[in-house]
Formats: structure tokens, C-alpha cells, sequence
């Protein structure tokens, strides 16, 4: 069991029958009235993020959600196949539940693999990956007084915007948590 008045970020609990996750909290004091802690819950099986304020005596029972690193290894269709790295395990999982930041990944990359009571609910990449150019416009000199960019297609089909420089079969370097361009790999 969790305290409201000990929430802090990253924490994961149950309520109402969801496991949500405190984004952001704030400790209200007010000079008139009961203390209470205003927070940002995201329910992290839907994703949705809402507002709550929660008395800080109120008590919740706490949610252990399991990481697991699987290798990603193929997909046929809506199935893509995760092998256990330990037992050589294979588990398909739909489309549905990867995110948009696995158009990313390509085969044979290990990423964490997201489940709460057995039921896996989300796919976290690496959060630095790279990846080859194959596809981008030729970079032209001068005109770049300011942080010019152009977009560019990625081997695994990611469309990002990358600097004037860059050309084709060059290896780029990902942050999957924005999908920005880093630098040259």
C-alpha cells in the first residue's frame, strides 16, 4: 500500500480497477482548508493521461509492473515475435500494443518488453538506436545560417529530419524517446 502524501514520480498503482503511473505531483497546502496532493496520472495500459487531486491519507495498493528484455526477431502480419533471452522463449505480440516509436526497431534489437499480472501492455525500444540513410534529398552548401534540415528515410522505413549534411548509407544516430536526430554514428 502506497500514501497519497508519499507520491512521486514514476510510482505505479491500482485505482479503480487500472494501474496508472504519476507523471507529475504537487504537495498543496492552501492557507484555508485540508492539505492535498494535485497530481497527473497516466493509466499506462490505454495510455490516457488525466488530472486528479487525492487526499494525502488516502492509501492505494501498489502495482509492480514487470520489464523484461526480449530480443525482437520478426513479424508476419500484425504478430511481431519477441524470443526470451534466457529460456529462448518465442511470444508473438499484436501490432496494437507497440507504439509509435517502434517503427525504430529493427530485427534482432532488444527492447523491454512491458506486462503487469501476466499481460503485456507496452514495448519500450532502446532509447538510442542506430540506423542507416536510405533515402534523403543530396545536401546543397550555403544557405544554412540556421539549423537547416531535410527528411530522410531510415532502413527501417522511419521518416525523421536530419541536417543538410547527411547523405545516403550514412549511419545516423535516434533518440526513439523523440525521434529526433542525435548525430553521426
Amino acid at each position: 500500500m502506497i500514501s497519497a502524501g508519499d507520491f512521486r514520480n514514476g510510482i505505479t498503482f491500482e485505482l479503480d480497477g487500472n494501474v496508472v503511473s504519476i507523471v507529475e505531483f504537487q504537495h498543496v497546502k492552501p492557507g484555508k482548508g485540508a492539505a492535498f496532493v494535485r497530481t497527473k496520472i497516466k493509466n499506462v495500459i490505454t495510455g490516457a493521461v488525466t488530472e486528479r487531486t487525492f487526499n494525502p491519507n488516502d492509501k492505494y495498493p501498489t502495482a509492480y509492473i514487470d520489464r523484461k528484455d526480449m530480443q525482437y526477431l520478426y513479424n508476419d502480419g500484425d504478430l511481431y515475435y519477441f524470443m526470451d533471452l534466457e529460456t529462448y522463449e518465442q511470444i508473438p505480440i499484436n501490432a496494437s500494443v507497440l507504439g509509435d516509436n517502434f517503427k525504430f526497431v529493427k530485427e534482432n534489437m532488444e527492447c523491454k518488453i512491458l506486462s503487469y499480472k501476466g499481460n503485456i501492455f507496452g514495448v519500450e525500444p532502446p532509447f538510442f538506436v542506430e540506423l542507416q540513410v536510405t533515402k534523403t534529398d543530396p545536401g546543397f552548401k550555403g544557405n544554412t545560417a540556421t539549423n537547416a534540415t531535410k527528411p530522410a528515410v531510415l532502413e527501417t522505413g522511419a521518416e525523421i529530419k536530419v541536417p543538410l549534411f547527411i547523405d545516403e548509407g550514412e549511419m545516423v544516430r535516434i533518440d526513439t524517446r523523440t525521434g529526433e536526430y542525435m548525430e553521426r554514428a
